[in-house]
């Protein structure tokens, strides 16, 4: 059990992705704190064990600083801090002649980059003292462009680019890496891709033919904070399966009345 008496910290840790990656370290031996808005429907739990819930709003600072100040009660340490929190309706830019719609984008942004940021300042002292890592979780929105969501992948670009940048600044006490997620199956997956038939058609897009499993986003986590990854900071790690398959080739191989497979972009 790889990470055995270290503690992590993971935001958005009850439900989809995040209790994923809450798992993953419960697996590997650490003991894990998750925080949200609204608690589980059920504890997070794994190998017998279950983390930890706080009530917090990221974008509080204030509760951030009360969180930490609880973890540090308890254990009298912070080895991992994941910052998982964020997402995004579908939401085009214009439209809003009140202001509401920049408003709207401006809190989008709040969410998925500015609360990540404050998060990793407020844990910065634990996480030197502790020699640990922060693991930022990103998405292809940020690589790529990103039509109905350009405020969520502005962000994840500049959420990248921070870890980076704190990579550099924090090292060598602490290291910071994005992981950068793809398409997942969460239990809200329907919303996006419908039934079981609509999400096996939208895998099939995938290289590896099929989504990614919150499972598959926890165990790149786990090996981003164990010991196995410490020459690593500054990086990028992909976890969408190969990607997307480019455009031009199903252009390519459209029929005589102009048809081809269809691509979904829809992601984390």
């Amino acid at each position: 059990m790889e990470l055995e008496g270290r503690v992590a910290v993971v935001t958005g840790g009850t439900r989809g992705v995040g209790a994923g990656i809450a798992r993953a370290f419960l697996r590997a031996g650490a003991e894990v704190v998750v925080c949200a808005r609204r608690p589980p429907d059920a504890p997070v739990a794994e190998a017998g064990r279950a983390a930890a819930y706080h009530p917090v709003d990221l974008r509080r600072p204030d509760e951030v600083t009360g969180l930490l100040a609880r973890v540090t009660e308890r254990y009298g340490r912070l080895d991992t801090l994941v910052n998982n929190a964020g997402g995004t309706p579908y939401r085009p830019l214009g439209g809003g002649a009140d202001g509401t719609d920049a408003q709207r984008h401006a809190r989008i942004v709040e969410l998925n980059l500015l609360a990540p940021m404050a998060a990793s300042l407020a844990a910065y002292p634990l996480l030197r003292a502790a020699r640990g890592s922060v693991v930022m979780i990103g998405s292809v929105s940020g690589t790529r462009p990103s039509p109905g969501t350009a405020a969520y992948g502005a962000a994840k670009a500049g959420l990248e680019n921070l870890a980076r940048s704190m990579a550099v600044e924090w090292a060598p006490e602490v290291r910071v890496n994005t992981l950068v997620l793809g398409m997942v199956r969460t239990e809200l997956s329907h919303l996006h891709y419908g039934d079981a038939d609509g999400l096996a058609a939208v895998g099939r897009t995938v290289p590896l033919g099929r989504l990614a499993e919150p499972s598959d986003a926890g165990e790149a986590a786990v090996f981003l904070a164990s010991d196995r990854a410490a020459y690593i900071s500054g990086a990028s790690l992909l976890l969408h399966g190969g990607g997307e398959r480019p455009a031009f080739l199903a252009a390519a191989t459209a029929d005589a009345s102009g048809t081809s497979d269809t691509q979904v972009d829809k992601e984390n």
